[in-house]
């Protein structure tokens, strides 16, 4: 007796077992919890460089 014998012995079994499968999976689809816009903490770089005098656009270009 293989894996497959009773599920080609009894279609009827095998149409119910599929559609309870498919129609739990739906339910299960719509019960996820699914935020419109979730909380994403994006990596940030600081950088702090001692350069004294310039002004702030020449920083910007430079840096």
């Amino acid at each position: 007796m293989n894996l497959s014998e009773p599920f080609i012995r009894r279609p009827v079994m095998t149409a119910v077992l599929t559609v309870s499968a498919i129609v739990f999976g739906v339910l299960a689809y719509f019960a996820l919890p699914v935020n419109d816009l979730p909380a994403v903490d994006y990596p940030v770089i600081l950088v702090h460089v001692g350069y004294p005098g310039p002004t702030q656009e020449t920083m910007a270009n430079n840096v």
